[in-house]
């Protein structure tokens, strides 16, 4: 499977191949990860569908995307699964798949069952900012043109102040991309943490969808 560029599957997602019996509604950040996973495992009877990951700077507008790309296949699969956390949605996107009947992943954002639930929730971080692979990499296009801060930089602290520590959540062993992950750190201004959490509950997750088909 080819995947599409990081600014593609920011702005429009990715379609589904309609391949399997298992299809995977995603957030367009976790593409790469879904794949990987697929691959190593041998899921080829899970099929992938991703909505555009812009949507998290309006996350209002992911239950309505979920439940139209529900509704959309629904008649082309034996069962879907939501791998999306609530995402800021403060409920709505749980009480639309439990309308829909379709079961969706544990947590309150992907920061958290990419490390672990449990893990995340004992850390009890109230002043760290999170990145993962994806958000490293789609830095620009995710905090600092949204934010205005390429614009101006002065708002920077406003934004940030409370802040202590900025966490990159590692998914892969990669030097460049830490280093990047650092750089981002000291745009604003905050102290730097790596925390190599791989695929976390993600994965854990989906082999259990996995076994479905």
């Amino acid at each position: 499977m080819t995947l599409p560029s990081d600014s593609t599957l920011t702005s429009e997602g990715l379609p589904p191949a309609r391949h399997g019996r298992i299809l995977v509604v995603a957030c367009g950040a976790l593409a790469r990860e879904i794949i990987d996973l697929k691959a190593a495992n041998g899921w080829s009877h899970i099929d992938l569908a991703c909505l555009p990951a812009i949507l998290h700077n309006h996350p209002e507008r992911i239950p309505p995307a979920v439940r139209e790309m529900i509704t959309r296949h629904r008649d082309d699969y034996d069962t879907i699964f939501v791998a999306y956390a609530d995402c800021g949605t403060g409920g709505m996107l749980a009480a639309t798949c439990d309308e829909l009947g379709v079961e969706m992943i544990q947590g309150p954002h992907c920061y958290s069952f990419l490390e672990g639930n449990a893990t995340f929730a004992a850390h009890d971080e109230a002043t760290a900012f999170y990145l993962t692979d994806f958000l490293v990499r789609q830095f620009d296009a995710f905090v600092i043109k949204p934010l205005g801060l390429d614009r101006h930089p002065e708002l920077r602290d406003i934004y940030f102040g409370n802040y202590e520590k900025l966490v990159y959540q590692a998914q892969t062993d990669d030097p460049a991309l830490t280093e990047k992950a650092r750089r981002c750190a000291e745009r604003l201004g905050l102290r730097f943490e790596r925390r190599q959490t791989g695929y976390g509950d993600l994965e854990k997750t989906l082999s259990a969808v996995a076994t479905r088909g």
